[in-house]
């Protein structure tokens, strides 16, 4: 038996992974195998560092720091600065990494960590998904985390990698093939909301954009083989303003998100896991 930890992109809406954590382990629920894209790359290599329920206060210290605030948190005036120099993004890239130094601590290697780890990100290179799961951590998880436009591609033994949600938004057909046979899927919540037409401009970039996130979750989701058991965690639904474009940056929302997914969690798995 291996239990599975599947952690799905989102931006600011993966504060949902902390109070989904939360419930999980409070419910004696622990991963052998923890598997991240994007936002999930990074609060899944803090799980994997630390499965246990303090890991739930170093990810809330984490979500609250001023350096989670700063990575998106730069001025206009600022991010114009950044692509006039750049001609590629906006953000500094530097911030994330501390961001994500911060939040592994002394584990700087996959080696380190006390469960395996494996991160998703888009090669430029190969236009196709790669795997970390060994070596070096903290830029492996940073590709995972490098939305194009926001922040440059990471570089990595001579290859680019870009955000791994651009090629694999909720990484469960991974866990699974990697010989999960319990996974419980912490999503942030885009799949929980319906899609209908589109009745105006930004409708339609918006529904293009969710169905190219989510068709590949819901294809692996359809072909689980028999004799494996996949738990899909609510995510307490969504919080006002989610539905502006600037919603990746907002923050103030954090503590709200992990609150609801956190009572969502303990519904959710004493009903049905």
């Amino acid at each position: 038996m291996t239990t599975a930890f599947v952690l799905g992109g989102g931006g600011v809406r993966g504060a949902v992974h902390v109070g989904m954590v939360r419930a999980l382990l409070e419910r004696g629920v622990r991963p052998d195998l923890v598997v991240g894209t994007s936002i999930g790359a990074i609060n899944g290599a803090a799980v994997a560092a630390d499965p246990s329920p303090a890991v739930v206060e170093r990810m809330l210290e984490a979500w609250a720091s001023p350096v989670a605030a700063s990575v998106y948190g730069e001025p206009w005036y600022r991010q114009v600065g950044q692509l006039a120099r750049s001609r590629t993004h906006v953000f500094d890239p530097g911030k994330l990494r501390t961001l994500i130094e911060s939040t592994l601590g002394d584990h700087r290697d996959f080696a380190d960590l006390e469960v395996p780890l494996v991160v998703a990100a888009a090669s430029i290179e190969g236009a196709c998904e790669h795997w970390f799961d060994a070596g070096a951590l903290v830029p492996a998880v940073l590709a995972s985390a490098s939305v194009p436009g926001a922040l440059p591609p990471t570089e990595i033994d001579g290859e680019h990698f870009v955000d791994g949600g651009v090629v694999n938004s909720i990484p469960l057909g991974e866990a699974v093939r990697r010989g999960a046979t319990t996974v419980y899927v912490l999503q942030v919540g885009r799949i929980e909301e319906p899609l209908t037409a589109p009745r105006n401009p930004s409708d339609v970039a918006k529904v293009a954009f969710e169905i190219a996130r989510r068709h590949r979750f819901h294809r692996e989701l359809a072909e689980v083989p028999d004799g494996v058991a996949v738990h899909v965690l609510p995510s307490g639904g969504p919080v006002p303003g989610d539905e502006k474009v600037g919603s990746f940056r907002r923050l103030d929302a954090t503590r709200r998100r992990i609150e609801q997914s956190y009572a969502a969690g303990l519904t959710y798995l004493d009903e049905h896991a």
